[in-house]
């Protein structure tokens, strides 16, 4: 599953919002994540900014505020993007944001990496019996496990999101080494939530074995938004996505080298015969230096020989460039 998430890119704009789902329609993604925010049921005047971007926002309760969607927009929202036969996630932030998506029927949810340990929360979303993406971003692996625990008594399907809280990430923190080691621990399905700025490292985490993918995209890195440097571009999503769907198709396709019957043809045309590089005369010795090898394969004998060919004595004339063949040969 490849997700774009848009977040709150929108910055408030429903237009800008609807924008986004058109531009990413042809990109080869399966979904698009926004972030619910309701500012009262889940901030206070006392929640700092994560990233002091605002020009316009005293608090970080403010700018969730204004970024605020009625129901009714989520409606249109999300009706806009099965219109496309792309599935409409949101992240929750509260119990009351749940509330809000259950009336939108979505089909999933996603746990952002601040409400991993948020058991409250946990518990609403258990309750649904929906699949959750759960964030693994600030949690060690006892706090993973403790939610996981806790989630499991629900019955839900849980994927865990390998994560890197950075924004952006850069490559010596992407964590790719935590993909297996999730899978191993856990035993569920282990995706990879992005925060690089690049297409690298989610191209990285499906060689690595990642099967869910999430980045953030904007229209442009010049634009406004505390996210941006931790976003692709719309224009960057159609080649990360033709990229990740590669890539899996090679790895659930292991080559067997032990096998090579496909390649039959190609080793004759491309395979060599020996050739002699100068006109030999009947009697004379075969050394190194009198040997070429040349295209195709089967006018003479195979190059892979030509130490059983040196010390024989011709029997016959042979022309510069000549095949050799053990005819030809004493």
């Amino acid at each position: 599953m490849i997700i774009a998430e848009i977040g709150l890119s929108h910055e408030g704009s429903l237009g800008s919002a609807h924008s986004y789902i058109d531009a990413l329609a042809s990109k080869g993604i399966d979904a698009i994540k926004f972030q619910t925010h309701i500012a009262d049921a889940e901030s206070s005047d006392f929640e700092p900014f994560r990233v002091n971007f605002s020009k316009q926002d005293k608090t970080r309760q403010q700018y969730w505020k204004r970024t605020e969607f009625t129901i009714e927009q989520w409606m249109g929202l999300k009706k806009h993007c099965e219109d496309l036969n792309i599935e409409f996630i949101s992240t929750p932030s509260s119990i009351s944001a749940v509330e809000l998506l259950e009336k939108l029927n979505v089909a999933r949810f996603k746990v952002g990496s601040g409400d991993t340990s948020n058991l409250l929360l946990l518990k609403r979303l258990g309750k649904t019996r929906k699949p959750i993406l759960l964030s693994s971003g600030m949690s060690s692996f006892e706090e993973l496990e403790t939610s996981i625990v806790f989630l499991r008594k629900f019955g839900n399907p849980l994927t865990i999101m390998q994560c890197t809280s950075k924004y952006p990430t850069g490559p010596k923190d992407w964590g790719l080494n935590v993909i297996q080691e999730l899978k191993n621990r856990f035993e569920l399905p282990v995706g990879f939530s992005d925060h690089s700025g690049t297409i690298y490292a989610s191209l990285a985490a499906a060689v690595m074995g990642a099967e869910v993918f999430e980045f953030h995209v904007v229209f442009d890195k010049r634009q406004f938004g505390p996210d941006v440097s931790s976003s692709i571009t719309i224009d960057q999503v159609k080649i990360l996505t033709e990229g990740i769907k590669a890539i899996q198709t090679a790895m659930n396709n292991p080559l067997n080298k032990n096998n090579i019957s496909q390649c039959e043809d190609l080793k004759k045309m491309f395979g060599k015969s020996l050739s002699v590089n100068k006109n030999k005369k009947a009697g004379e010795i075969i050394k190194f230096e009198d040997l070429e090898s040349k295209k195709p394969s089967e006018y003479g004998i195979s190059a892979i020989e030509f130490e059983k060919v040196i010390g024989k004595t011709l029997n016959k004339n042979l022309a510069k460039w000549s095949f050799l063949n053990w005819e030809d040969l004493d």
